[in-house]
C-alpha cells in the first residue's frame, strides 16, 4: 500500500494509472493461477484411489484444511476417499501432520477442521483425542473446538458421545461457556436420536444463560417431532417460538413442508402452503422445490407440473434439482416433449441431468420419431459438458444403426 501511495504522489498521472493497472493485472493473474492449481489438485484427488498418491498430492500442493475454499474442499475429498477405502492410517498421517507442521502459535482453526474431518471419517476416537491434546499442541481450547467436537459426533452418528461431550467433557475443561451453535448441535443430536422431548430442557438452559434461541433452533425440534410423529409437540414448538419472540417465517414452514414430503404426505404439505399464502406470507424457491420433489417422488406428475407453473409465475427461479426431478418424472411418464423443453431450459443455465436420465430422454425422443431432436440433445451435451463424451459417442453411434 505504501509503494502504491508513492507511485500516486510522485509520477505523472498516465504513468501512475499504467503502473496501477500492471499491479492489478499481476495480482489477478497470481490469484487466477492459484485457483487453477487448486482446481487441478481437486481434479486429481477426485480420480485417485492410491493412498500413497493421495498423500503425495496433498503434500506437493501444500494443502491445508483451513486455507481458501478450494483447499478445504480438496482436503475433505482426500479424507473422504481414504476413509471410504478404510485407509485409516493414511487419514491419521494426513490430519495429524497438519497440526504438527504448523508453526507456533498454532491456530485453533486448524484443530477445529481436523476434529471435524476425523468425525466425517468415522474416526471419532481421534476427534476426541485431538480435542484432549490441544494443550500439547499449545492451542487454546475455546467453544469453537467444543462445537467442532459436537459436529464430529453428529457426523459419526454417535449421539451418546455427543451427550457426554455436552454434559461432561466441557465441564472437565473449566466449563467452556456454550454459545448458540453449541446448543443447536446438542439439540440436533437429541432430535436425531429420537429424544426430541429432551430438547425442551436445553431451551430452558438457553433462557437461563440468556442465549436467545433462533428459528433454526426450533426448526431442529420441529423436524425431530415430525420424525417421531408427535404432531401436538410441533404445535407446541410453534407456540414456544412466539413466546420467545422468534418470527415463524417461511424458513420454519419449509421445514414442515420438507418433513411432510419426506413422509409421502405431499398433498398435506401443499395444503399447508395454501394456508401460509392465505396469511400473505410468500413461499420461496425452496418451498416450491420441496413440493415438486415430493410430488415427483410420489409419481404425481400433474401436481408437480402445476406447482412448477405457479413457481415460475410467482417469479421464483427454479434450481437445478427442480429441473432434474421434473425431467426424470416426465421421462418416466412418457412425456418426452415436455421433458425436452425443460431440458433445454436447464442446459441454458449449464445444468445437465445425469447421464442415465439424459439417455432415457434421447431414447424416448427416438421412440417418438423425434430423431433430429435426439441428435440435437446429444450435440448440445457434448458441446457444453465434456464429461461422458465417450458414452455419448456410443449412444450416437447406436442411433445411426
Amino acid at each position: 500500500m505504501a509503494s502504491l501511495l508513492r507511485i500516486l504522489t510522485s509520477e505523472p498521472l498516465a504513468h501512475k494509472v499504467n503502473q496501477f493497472r500492471l499491479i492489478s493485472t499481476a495480482s489477478s493473474l497470481l490469484t487466477s493461477n492459484h485457483h487453477k492449481k487448486s482446481r487441478h489438485v481437486l481434479s486429481l484427488l477426485r480420480t485417485e484411489n492410491n493412498p500413497d498418491r493421495i498423500l503425495e498430492i496433498c503434500r506437493s500442493a501444500s494443502l491445508t484444511p483451513d486455507h481458501h475454499h478450494l483447499h478445504r474442499v480438496a482436503f475433505s475429498v482426500a479424507v473422504a476417499t481414504l476413509s471410504s477405502a478404510k485407509h485409516l492410517a493414511a487419514v491419521s498421517h494426513l490430519l495429524d501432520g497438519v497440526i504438527k507442521s504448523q508453526p507456533h502459535p498454532k491456530p485453533e482453526s486448524f484443530a477445529v477442521r481436523v476434529i471435524i474431518l476425523y468425525g466425517r471419517a468415522n474416526m471419532l476416537e481421534r476427534s476426541l483425542q485431538t480435542f484432549h491434546d490441544l494443550e500439547r499442541y499449545e492451542i487454546q481450547r475455546t467453544v469453537k473446538s467444543l462445537n467442532a467436537l459436537l459436529l464430529a459426533c453428529l457426523a459419526a452418528r454417535d449421539y451418546e458421545e455427543a451427550r457426554r461431550v455436552y454434559f461432561e467433557t466441557r465441564k472437565e475443561y473449566g466449563g467452556i461457556e456454550p454459545d448458540l451453535e453449541t446448543y443447536n448441535r446438542i439439540i440436533k443430536a437429541l432430535c436425531e436420536s429420537n429424544s426430541t422431548g429432551s430438547s425442551y430442557s436445553i431451551v430452558a438452559e438457553m433462557e437461563r444463560r440468556r442465549v436467545k434461541p433462533r428459528a433454526s433452533t426450533f426448526g431442529l425440534m420441529i423436524e425431530g417431532f415430525y420424525k417421531e410423529e408427535k404432531y401436538d409437540e410441533v404445535r407446541r414448538v410453534l407456540r414456544l417460538m412466539r413466546e420467545f419472540g422468534v418470527h415463524v417465517g417461511i424458513a420454519t414452514y419449509n421445514v414442515m413442508v420438507r418433513c411432510l414430503c419426506e413422509r409421502k404426505r405431499t398433498r398435506e404439505a401443499k395444503a399447508l402452503l395454501c394456508g401460509v399464502m392465505s396469511t400473505r406470507m410468500r413461499p420461496n424457491s425452496v418451498t416450491y422445490s420441496l413440493l415438486i420433489h415430493g410430488f415427483c417422488s410420489e409419481g404425481d406428475l400433474d401436481e408437480a407440473m402445476s406447482v412448477f407453473e405457479v413457481m415460475v409465475k410467482s417469479g421464483c427461479k427454479p434450481g437445478c434439482e427442480c429441473y432434474f426431478d421434473l425431467i426424470r418424472c416426465l421421462c418416466k411418464g412418457g412425456d418426452f416433449e415436455t421433458a425436452l423443453v425443460l431440458c433445454r431450459e436447464s442446459m441454458e443455465s449449464h445444468w445437465v441431468p445425469s447421464f442415465s436420465v439424459m439417455r432415457w430422454l434421447v431414447h424416448g425422443l427416438v421412440g417418438s420419431n423425434k430423431v433430429d431432436e435426439a441428435r440435437e440433445v446429444i450435440a448440445q451435451v457434448k458441446h457444453k459438458f465434456s464429461r461422458n463424451v465417450h458414452l455419448w459417442n456410443q449412444v450416437e453411434a447406436d442411433l445411426s444403426r
